[in-house]
């Protein structure tokens, strides 16, 4: 690969102390590949919160800075706040801002409904301190109606403040090229890192992607179908699926590759070894 660019990963809180112990050797581990940070995610109306706290906790000042995610939907100014004066005395710099999902059961989309309002209030709150990433969704935002009001809202993101985005996962190249054409059009210009998932395992990929609104190309869902329970084929099939993915990418001029690693670390470091980044 010829094209050296910056990597960075995501994890989620985990629900167990096990869980907690596992995902401390897996950050040991992609520490080595040297990212540029790490996020962590949050629940839908702060539902990880303490978690997402314990976490960030665990692993500031560890090597990698850490991108706290912070949603909006359905939570209050008040506690938002807090957060971010939490997040700014312990030294953390960079946020991602979304809207998430607003929580089963829960009435009312609060103060703060969308990501747009969420990057104001940051840079209301907080001024610069903050470098603040946002969603962008290649594919068109699931609840979009349609692909022209999808990227005016992101590049509303832009303006309101946004640094830069990370993208929803997504297998066609294309998409992400076009969507970076279209919001230049409009005159944004942030950087937007692709969203990468590694392909490890046929039904939870496809279950990930119906829930997301990611596309899994016809292709790739009919030869994941014909490997059945194969999981030695349907690893190799996936890395060289992503391998080519990410290549491709960074030969187009993607700034760098966020990998989603499902709090584990062969798949992603694989990926990461054989295009040459870490």
């Amino acid at each position: 690969m010829s094209k050296h660019i910056p990597i960075s990963f995501e994890f989620f809180p985990t629900k167990t102390d096990v869980g907690a112990e596992k995902l401390k050797v897996v950050h040991q581990e992609l520490q080595q590949l040297n990212p540029e940070f790490f996020s962590i995610t949050y629940g839908a109306g702060g539902s990880t919160r303490e978690r997402t706290l314990a976490a960030i906790n665990e692993f500031n000042g560890k090597g990698a800075p850490v991108a706290p995610h912070l949603s909006c939907i359905g939570d209050d100014k008040g506690r938002i706040s807090e957060l971010l004066d939490i997040y700014q005395s312990i030294g953390i710099n960079r946020i991602v801002a979304l809207r998430g999902d607003l929580p089963s059961g829960q009435v009312g989309l609060g103060e703060l409904p969308y990501a747009t309002d969420l990057v104001r209030f940051i840079r209301e709150h907080s001024g610069d301190h903050f470098q603040i990433e946002v969603a962008a969704y290649p594919e068109m935002h699931p609840q979009s109606e349609n692909f022209d009001l999808d990227i005016k809202h992101f590049c509303e993101k832009a303006n309101a403040g946004a640094n830069a985005a990370i993208t929803q996962f997504f297998f066609n190249p294309d998409a992400y090229f076009y969507f970076i054409e279209r919001i230049q059009k409009e005159g944004v210009n942030i950087p937007v890192s692709p969203g990468i998932m590694p392909i490890t395992n046929a039904n939870n990929l496809i279950r990930f992607a119906d829930g997301t609104g990611a596309e899994v190309p016809r292709w790739i869902r009919k030869q994941l179908a014909a490997y059945g329970d194969d999981t030695t084929s349907i690893k190799a099939f996936g890395h060289e699926v992503i391998v080519k993915l990410c290549e491709r990418l960074i030969s187009g001029g993607a700034p760098s590759l966020h990998f989603y690693t499902m709090n584990t670390t062969n798949p992603t470091r694989q990926l990461i070894l054989d295009l040459g980044l870490a």
